[in-house]
């Protein structure tokens, strides 16, 4: 047996020597209380109490597997099939990127613009798992919300965490490169648009940390060097044909290319641009209105 006795404590000493030169102390404190919560079901005051709760060889067989997949890269999130996305529990895997902290700050934004009890229409284009989508309908509970994606799977996804959430959104299949006239005629006379597309070039991907190379969806990630901003330019036209006079266009974008991006918005027509850094102090998202 990889440990001397079958107590969580013993399981706990062994996650930690094996994973402490790739992860701090916080880090893997965070991660073994979620896992043992979840596999476990336990309660954050249970977990307190269970040192030397008793281990199943399956749940002991199960701590080694996550281990190993940790030491193989794979993001804890995948592992543990969840994350927390401004309030809500969005499930996760590798069918769509992992919910970052700088999206949260910018459904926080949109947040800001409307009363809470708005009945207005919220398009989230690129949804990915849906996190954008449900955390605006979580939150504008009489808003009428859709969510489209290239990818059947990420939709999929969605659906699922909606389910799972209790929230009520219309998922749609969709190219945000290419309008589709079906698709734009649900998405007429919106309040806001917001979207996380794709924005890396292809050049950085040497710079990518290899967990998110290996494991996140490339097609969520990347776009050619050669128009590194399509996804900014297609979705703005698009975007500026059907929401409201004085309706909001809301962007995550790339820190270095904020600039053109901005360029590509005035051609456009939108007005009253404005960026706004994250909680690291970078260029991530920007605000646009539509006359």
């Amino acid at each position: 047996m990889f440990v001397q006795t079958n107590t969580i404590q013993a399981v706990k000493s062994y996650f930690k020597e094996r994973l402490q030169d790739h992860f701090s102390e916080s880090e893997l404190k965070f991660m073994f209380k979620e896992t043992a919560m979840a596999r476990l079901n336990l309660t954050a005051s249970e977990y307190v109490l269970c040192d030397t709760n008793l281990l199943s060889e399956s749940d002991l067989l199960f701590f080694r597997s996550v281990v190993k997949r940790l030491l193989s890269n794979e993001p804890f999130q995948y592992i543990i099939g969840k994350t927390f996305f401004f309030g809500l529990e969005i499930a996760t895997d590798s069918r769509a990127l992992i919910p970052r902290p700088e999206t949260e700050e910018l459904v926080d934004w949109i947040t800001q613009e409307f009363p809470k009890n708005s009945s207005i229409r919220i398009a989230d284009i690129c949804t990915g798992s849906g996190c954008i989508a449900l955390a605006l309908k979580s939150y504008f509970s009489n808003a009428q919300v859709f969510a489209t994606d290239i990818s059947q799977e990420a939709l999929l996804l969605t659906q699922e965490n909606a389910k799972k959430l209790n929230l009520s959104i219309t998922t749609l299949l969709s190219d945000a490169k290419i309008p589709d006239s079906a698709v734009s005629s649900q998405l007429q006379n919106s309040e806001i648009w917001v979207s996380n597309p794709p924005y890396i070039p292809m050049k950085e991907k040497i710079e990518m940390r290899e967990n998110v190379l290996a494991f996140e969806p490339h097609l969520a990630l990347f776009v050619s060097n050669e128009d590194p901003l399509i996804f900014y330019r297609e979705i703005g036209k698009n975007a500026h044909l059907n929401l409201k006079s004085g309706g909001k266009l809301f962007f995550e974008i790339h820190e270095d290319l904020s600039k053109e991006i901005v360029d590509i918005l005035k051609l456009i027509g939108f007005v009253n641009m404005e960026m706004r850094k994250d909680l690291q102090g970078k260029m991530r998202m920007i605000k646009a209105e539509k006359p």
